[in-house]
């Protein structure tokens, strides 16, 4: 056993786990940080969006330092068929600020250097080191952790569980409950690498400005799903993510939907005469309000994915991830301030500080919006997108068509594809769950 005993073990360095282990560290507590992979984000190539906000909050300076890509000024939306797309878009020169709100990031690029900040903190990190169980003690409180390690079981007052979405660490010790298929999701990503100027051409940008692309609709072959394009500066982040449960009924294979998305006349244009360096799958949970575990317990919290923060509405990974860290740092600091135990009892002061949060008011503002939509899979992502698709191309095409006939034609279509009672039905549990 390492003799060494440590105010917290974090478990993970990720968005979530660096979070954490800066906070504590800044507030004076002994930090030892376990990664499994080769180094921080060696396992995680895809390429993100970070959220500026809560990145300053944890290194005021990071826009001189880390390595990003672009900065956001434009956010388009497409719902797609097998040949078009509808879309809508905001691109605004204000997010050409001194201090811009959004980031294109690596990850890979990204972790390692977040952790760099960490160990700069005075953190403790061991790097190919997988936790195999969580250490109890009395009245069943965690104490420490078991690792790989030889003679690798480890103490401390409080353990953070910053493992991911499909760690079993949690889950091993009776915890909390495996996610459920229909509340996680499966992406696949590949990094497509070409010039700078070509990729700024093809986005109609300038030095360092971005644009991020969320699609929609067949492309994900009637399941609930959604595909993705990011623009990095030298290469260009595309993806697409479905359902476990989704692709365990189903025929369809997470990289036969990645072919078809690169294939669609919108996308290909984009990607043309790029090269294909990196590819990537991994889960992401989307279960939402209703899907969140026990916080706490006994010795330990659970943070980022591993507790299905995210918000899927509006793409909200990292920036939950970082945000349930630090506050789940802030709220074991102030235990250990206090001179008391970690127990769940005042463990819990988590929970009402996360409540308190933006993550938790806006997970549950969307709380009945993950059912809906995994309920009305077809319909949402299948059946209307057609329709829409087939509505604008009669609203544009001219060919001596009376527009009256066009738009009796369209209304008839809509009615007889859902009918009456099933468009009002799908318009009020939309608006329900949005609100």
């Amino acid at each position: 056993m390492i003799e060494e005993r440590f105010d917290a073990i974090v478990v993970g360095a990720g968005m979530a786990g660096n979070a954490a282990a800066l906070t504590m560290a800044k507030r004076g507590m002994k930090v030892l940080q376990l990664e499994r992979g080769e180094y921080p984000g060696s396992k995680n190539v895809q390429g993100a969006i970070l959220y500026a906000d809560m990145m300053e909050k944890l290194v005021p300076e990071f826009r001189e330092e880390a390595p990003l890509e672009r900065h956001l000024i434009e956010q388009r939306f497409w719902m797609m068929d097998d040949r078009s797309h509808v879309g809508m878009h905001y691109r605004s020169d204000d997010f050409n600020e001194e201090r811009p709100n959004r980031y294109t990031i690596i990850r890979a690029q990204f972790d390692k250097w977040f952790s760099s900040k960490v160990r700069e903190a005075g953190v403790t990190l061991l790097c190919e080191t997988t936790v195999t169980e969580l250490v109890r003690g009395e009245r069943e409180r965690i104490v420490g952790v078991r690792t790989d390690r030889r003679d690798g079981e480890i103490h401390a007052d409080v353990v953070v569980l910053a493992e991911g979405v499909n760690g079993l660490l949690g889950t091993r010790a009776g915890l909390r409950a495996r996610p459920r298929p229909d509340n996680v999701a499966l992406a696949v990503k590949e990094m497509h690498f070409l010039p700078r100027e070509t990729i700024e051409a093809r986005f109609n940008l300038r030095g360092d400005e971005g644009v991020v692309i969320e699609a929609a609709g067949t492309i994900s072959r009637g399941m609930t799903g959604m595909g993705f394009i990011y623009a990095n500066k030298e290469c260009i982040s595309l993806g697409i993510g479905c359902l476990v449960a989704d692709f365990q009924r189903t025929s369809q294979t997470p990289y036969g939907l990645l072919d078809q998305f690169k294939r669609h006349p919108s996308v290909a244009p984009l990607i043309a005469g790029s090269e294909v360096k990196e590819y990537s799958a991994h889960l992401i949970p989307e279960g939402g309000y209703k899907s969140i575990p026990q916080l706490y317990g006994e010795g330990w919290v659970v943070v980022g994915d591993a507790a299905q923060l995210n918000n899927a509405v509006h793409r909200e990974g990292s920036n939950l991830a970082m945000t349930s860290g630090r506050i789940a740092a802030e709220a074991i600091g102030l235990v250990k301030s206090r001179g008391e135990p970690m127990s769940a009892a005042n463990l819990s002061i988590y929970k009402k500080m996360l409540d308190d949060s933006f993550v938790i008011k806006d997970l549950k503002k969307y709380k009945d919006l993950p059912p809906l939509m995994h309920t009305q899979s077809q319909n949402f992502f299948l059946t209307y997108p057609q329709l829409i698709s087939k509505a604008m191309q009669n609203f544009v095409r001219v060919d001596g068509t009376p527009k009256a006939e066009k738009e009796k034609a369209t209304l008839k279509s809509f009615v007889r594809a859902r009918s009456w009672t099933g468009l009002f039905g799908d318009a009020c549990r939309f608006a329900r769950a949005w609100r």
